[in-house]
């Protein structure tokens, strides 16, 4: 009887010694998480901040009443109140709402840099937060409460500017004709398999 007593508590102790190593793991990979999603918010920010300050100097640049619209925007996206992506969606539609074509090179090359950036960084900022997510989602590390006090990590979701998209009309020349183009994305991945 002593034999089966004696497997007994070894098997416990090793279920109990894989249980602290395992939460030990996740405890760390969590708190390396966290610590990525934060410096990814971080970027994140920086990146708001720089594409705010792209849509200031292309305002100056920018005759007309898009000049107000755009200001107006990016008081709005730099507030410390409200709803951080709305306002910041706001600011991409003004921006899109520009003229391209009147902008200094410098101005132009500015924004454009400034909102690849962006997209950039909320990729990054979101995946930090779908891997945070992920983890706390575990058994272990709610049961168990690992997160502790940590708040749950959000997605910054807002419209990114599409590269190679102008916002520019063409001239309007009466001999030329407009050919509306549909992409079909399941044909197209259709003919990429074979």
């Amino acid at each position: 009887m002593t034999g089966v007593l004696w497997t007994a508590a070894v098997v416990a102790a090793l279920v109990l010694a894989w249980v602290v190593l395992l939460t030990i793991v996740r405890v760390r990979r969590l708190d390396r998480l966290h610590a990525r999603t934060d410096a990814a918010r971080a970027g994140l920010e920086s990146a708001l901040e720089r594409r705010a300050a792209a849509a200031l100097a292309a305002a100056a640049a920018t005759p007309g009443n898009q000049t107000d619209r755009l200001r107006a925007a990016v008081a709005a996206a730099r507030a410390p109140t409200g709803d951080r992506e709305a306002a910041e969606n706001v600011l991409g539609r003004a921006l899109a709402a520009v003229d391209r074509a009147v902008l200094p090179p410098a101005v132009l090359e500015e924004l454009v840099d400034a909102e690849q950036l962006l997209i950039l960084a909320r990729r990054v900022y979101n995946d930090a937060v779908r891997d945070t997510l992920g983890l706390r989602s575990r058994r272990l590390v709610r049961w168990l409460h690992l997160a502790g006090t940590a708040p749950l990590p959000a997605y910054f979701e807002i419209a990114d500017a599409e590269a190679g998209v102008t916002t520019v009309a063409p001239a309007t020349n009466p001999d030329l004709q407009i050919v509306a183009l549909k992409y079909d994305r399941v044909s197209a991945d259709r003919r990429t398999e074979g």
